[in-house]
């Protein structure tokens, strides 16, 4: 045990000795160890991210929402033209009664797209909804504020629930519970404000087409009753109206297992009044979250296995090193030997120069790419108040890294087997001296 403690002795001492070459030797392993981390603290955060916004949707929905048919543009001769389609009273009747067992079936109605306060408007997107929205679709409410009710409903009451976005816009200093607000001509008593969603520029906004912060809620026969079914869009100029009776359907699955089934039996009603589905789209956030969980897992493994060969240039860098070491040391090597050392002393001190170097390396690097990949996520907000970088780069740039432990883990692992694998061909060649031929060696 004595010669063992003795022979790390050894090899430190070499190491200390030439403290810029053991540094420079290091380097491939600190830049590789850091590489991963950031890589993989970068796809986690942005697979978190994702996952997020997909989840926001609701595992157990299966959402059934209008789209407008990419020949509805092409048909229009006129500057003044109603296009119809989307969803109709009877799909949702047609779904409630082939559904029995969905928790619940809820409707959204779009009407007036221009919001106003005042001579403060904003483009927006207003919808006639249910009480049971709120819960289906994960909104909160901001404190001292309500949601729609039954008893608006029943009464067809003129109040509304705005979106974050619309409030700060609309009422920057004011406090706009009991404000009125304009939907196109109609008065609206705000009762309640939503709390941010956190899809704008998301997955989550990418599937519902919009952004879900500027939305407003009014309840859904007040829609019916004060808008009817035609849109009226002011595009370039000139009107253009659409005619949709109801713009999307939430059905919520009993649970995750059935939520796909759901949505095949969804998609069969939905096909009989809308051959192909060309008019409505029925996205299925589980599906999508699955399908996003093994994207992202094939990504990272690609970045990771693109990272790591940063480790293999450094790992290479060491035996490089060591092998001109072995050169250097001959003389040294063929003394030990004299005194009764044997190869696989020699073997041990070689490989404890190489496995010091890796470590030290991969400790370093832990260091440095956790903390880059800690000050990334506060540096790109910083930097997109520049000028000059908001212009190279969109506003919708965030960064979440999330640093994991198994990344840190794994790297270090690697980066000492690294060291290890690489410095055992020059130990070898080390303890093969013949001691004579070395003792001569100048």
């Amino acid at each position: 045990m004595h010669f063992l403690f003795e022979i790390i002795r050894l090899g430190l001492k070499n190491l200390r000795l030439h403290k810029l070459r053991s540094t420079l030797t290091s380097l491939g392993i600190i830049l590789g160890v850091a590489a991963v981390i950031v890589v993989t603290a970068i796809g986690e955060g942005n697979k978190r991210a994702a996952l997020r916004d997909i989840q926001a949707l609701g595992a157990t929905n299966v959402i059934v929402r209008s789209m407008k048919p990419p020949d509805a543009n092409s048909n229009n001769t006129q500057r003044s033209m109603i296009v119809s389609y989307g969803i109709q009273f009877q799909d949702r009747r047609r779904i409630m009664d082939s559904l029995p067992d969905a928790i619940a079936i809820v409707p959204l109605k779009s009407v007036g797209s221009e919001i106003s306060v005042g001579a403060n408007r904003v483009q927006s997107q207003a919808f006639g909804v249910s009480s049971e929205l709120l819960e289906v679709a994960r909104l909160r409410l901001e404190p001292r504020g309500r949601y729609i009710s039954d008893e608006d409903i029943n009464a067809r009451a003129p109040v509304c629930v705005i979106g974050s976005e619309v409030a700060k816009q609309l009422f920057r200093l004011d406090d706009p519970l009991g404000a009125d607000i304009r939907i196109d001509s109609q008065v609206f008593r705000v009762i309640g404000v939503l709390r941010p969603v956190g899809l704008a520029g998301g997955s989550g906004s990418a599937l519902v087409g919009r952004d879900l912060n500027k939305d407003v809620h009014i309840p859904l026969t007040t829609a019916e009753s004060q808008f009817g079914n035609v849109v009226m869009r002011r595009t370039a100029g000139s009107f253009s109206g659409e005619e949709i009776e109801l713009s999307e359907i939430y059905v919520v699955a009993p649970n995750t297992d059935t939520v796909l089934n759901v949505a095949e039996r969804v998609k069969r009603i939905m096909e009989v009044g809308h051959p192909k589905l060309t008019d409505v789209q029925v996205i299925v956030p589980w599906e999508l979250l699955e399908n996003a969980k093994k994207a992202l897992m094939t990504w990272n493994v690609m970045l990771i296995a693109i990272a790591a060969i940063s480790l293999l240039v450094g790992g290479i860098g060491i035996m490089n090193i060591m092998l001109a070491t072995v050169t250097e040391r001959t003389r040294e090597i063929g003394i030990r030997r004299a005194l009764g050392a044997t190869r696989k002393h020699i073997i041990l001190q070689f490989l404890v120069e190489t496995g010091t170097l890796a470590a030290v390396g991969g400790v370093l690097g832990i260091v440095l790419g956790v903390s880059v990949s800690l000050g990334l996520g506060r540096a790109i907000p910083a930097l997109l108040k520049l000028g000059w970088f908001r212009e190279m780069a969109t506003s919708r740039l965030v960064l979440e890294p999330q640093v994991t432990t198994w990344s840190i883990v794994v790297s270090f692992l690697v980066a000492a087997g690294v060291g290890l694998v690489f410095g055992i061909y020059p130990a070898i060649i080390a303890s093969r001296k013949d001691p004579i031929v070395a003792l001569r060696h100048d």
